[in-house]
């Protein structure tokens, strides 16, 4: 094996039994040095060097360890927890749990299209609170910076958007969708997501590519003529259009 190899395979090793220190003390709580040691075989000293490498990534933070009882002499000893950073590098059901919730709505409305009608509601009613933030953005730009100023404050909520030129208008792409694999279910997501552009930039936009159908990013197109409007197109919000 060549030198490189085997740095490349001991950094491969070290990751491996880092992911296990953090996999127990997600498995078993906060816990201290000692404890992982002997629960993981492994020596204190090294389970240190691993957890000052996990604090330093900002996955597990220290905290004085609760004692029950009458506390002996010295220092208590440091437990070490996950942070809300830490649990989500692992398998999170979040994306179930919101399409469970969804088809719930939708069949506590009756099913078919009343089920989808109150799905939309509340996807409407979702955006609208996150579009309150967003309309404070683009009131404090000026018009011709309000696709920026919106592509801003979308990078904020964690969809990595950006604004560029294009023929004849704009385009708004978003490169993320932390709501991607509930939205493939459900496009009144996207839908909503698109009326909302319209409203707050005061004119109507095409939603040209989504994440949730396969594109690779989302991207709306913005008409360099501000024609008002209250509401996205219906044939084209949250898909490709034919």
């Amino acid at each position: 094996m060549r030198e490189d190899e085997r740095r490349e395979h001991g950094h491969d090793e070290q990751r491996g039994t880092r992911n296990r220190v953090a996999r127990s003390i997600l498995d078993h709580g906060p816990s201290t040095a000692a404890e992982l040691a002997l629960r993981l075989e492994l020596t204190q000293a090294a389970v240190r060097r691993h957890l000052d490498t996990l604090v330093a990534e900002g996955v597990v933070e220290p905290r004085e360890k609760r004692v029950y009882g009458a506390r002996g002499r010295g220092r208590p000893a440091k437990a070490f927890a996950l942070t809300d950073c830490g649990r989500d590098a692992f398998d999170q059901a979040y994306d179930q749990l919101a399409g469970d919730a969804l088809r719930w709505i939708a069949q506590a409305a009756g099913g078919g299209e009343m089920g989808e009608a109150a799905v939309a509601a509340f996807a409407r009613a979702r955006m609208a609170a996150q579009a309150e933030g967003y309309r404070r953005a683009l009131e404090a730009a000026p018009p011709e910076s309000r696709t920026e100023a919106l592509a801003r404050a979308l990078t904020a909520d964690g969809y990595a958007a950006t604004a560029r030129s294009a023929p004849v208008g704009e385009q708004l792409c978003q490169h993320h969708c932390p709501v991607a694999h509930v939205a493939e279910q459900f496009p009144q997501l996207c839908e909503a997501e698109t009326e909302v552009f319209s409203r707050l930039l005061g004119t109507h936009v095409q939603r040209l590519a989504t994440i949730a159908h396969g594109d690779g990013v989302c991207t709306t197109f913005i008409p360099k003529s501000k024609t008002k409007t209250t509401t996205a197109s219906a044939s084209t919000a949250g898909r490709n259009p034919a």
